[in-house]
């Protein structure tokens, strides 16, 4: 299975353009909001800005959309112009979005409209994007994309578990093309419970390397790969295997360990008992935010480390554990990318990417 586009829009903006220009400059204190119901307080969020999205034809579209299903579908559009196959909308493709907390921004205004208006005088329009599949049914319907389409939300590996459905449904002929997405909103309510059960970076710096104590900053964005089975001329790199039980392969090398550690658990040191001491490794989500979806954002540093055959420092380097760190961004030879996510029950996601021959 291999990647032949990528689209994402996350809080430096829009386009893999953006994201390699991210990675090369590194860290950026995100944006500070205030706190609901409090006197002067602020957090650091790493938000998503869709006033500046340049090109507004997809968004005219969309006026009715809430913002998750706009992200997803910008994010979605932006790796089919990628892809650079010709006439890819008239092929089969399918469409599996992954989330943790699907619509629950505007499940949570619709409840809140109950309560201020009464069941009669409720937006039906919020009630309709707060459902399940809205937002793969948007990406489906703007993108006039007629295959199979699902969405999967479960809060750890949701990507992850998208990945091996796409890598089934590929193998059983069911698609020429997938879409794979993965996205998720900020908003007070996840704002609030990540400040009560986790450690907010008030500096707004995630320390991916420390482990334990943790520290978080809440992101939101999207992100899609077009996955197939043939290699295009664009593509990216081979996805070689996916697991969400444990590494079956854990004795195999790489050039890279790559971590989803962001602070989103209170203790992330299985992360250290993952890696090797002579392995070069890195994470990204300092660059993103702490999300439960950021396994899919650091696949997407690493398909750019492996197209571009470039090393991108990691963006916060605080090293108690004096890991190998990736420190330099420089040209290098990569062959191979070990992706490695932990969840709260100690189990283990694992991606195997590769360099395309």
């Amino acid at each position: 299975m291999k990647i032949l586009g990528t689209g994402i829009i996350f809080t430096r903006g829009q386009g893999i353009s953006v994201l390699e220009n991210s990675l090369r400059n590194g860290w950026v204190k995100p944006s500070e909001i205030d706190v609901p119901r409090t006197e002067g307080r602020t957090r650091p969020v790493y938000q998503v800005d869709l006033d500046a999205v340049q090109d507004r034809s997809l968004l005219k579209k969309l006026r009715r959309a809430d913002k998750l299903s706009k992200m997803s579908v910008l994010a979605a559009a932006d790796a089919l112009a990628d892809c650079g196959i010709a006439d890819i909308t008239r092929k089969k493709i399918g469409i599996i979005l992954a989330t943790a907390f699907g619509a629950q921004v505007t499940t949570f205004d619709f409840l809140d409209g109950i309560l201020d208006y009464g069941d009669a005088g409720v937006s039906p329009t919020t009630f309709s994007n707060s459902v399940h599949n809205a937002a793969a049914s948007y990406v489906s319907s703007s993108l006039n994309i007629q295959g199979p389409t699902l969405t999967i939300t479960q809060f750890r590996f949701s990507f992850q578990s998208a990945l091996q459905l796409a890598q089934t449904w590929l193998e059983q002929g069911r698609c020429d093309y997938l879409l794979v997405g993965a996205v998720d909103q900020y908003g007070d309510v996840l704002g609030y419970i990540a400040e009560q059960k986790l450690t907010t970076a008030q500096d707004g710096r995630i320390k991916p390397f420390t482990f334990n104590p943790t520290c978080q900053v809440p992101g939101e964005g999207a992100l899609f790969f077009l996955l197939g089975s043939d290699q295009s001329d664009s593509a990216y790199c081979s996805i070689d295997s996916v697991s969400t039980s444990g590494d079956p392969d854990s004795g195999k090398l790489v050039d890279i360990n790559l971590i989803d550690a962001d602070g989103l658990l209170p203790d992330e040191s299985a992360y250290l008992s993952a890696l090797t001491p002579d392995t070069l490794t890195t994470a990204y989500a300092p660059i993103f935010g702490s999300m439960m979806i950021g396994g899919a954002f650091n696949l997407a540093a690493a398909a750019l480390m492996l197209k571009q055959q470039t090393h991108y420092a990691a963006p916060v380097q605080d090293n108690p554990h004096a890991l190998l760190l990736l420190s330099e961004t420089r040209p290098a030879h990569i062959g191979s990318i070990r992706s490695i996510g932990c969840n709260c029950f100690g189990e283990q996601s694992v991606v195997y990417l590769s360099k395309l021959t």
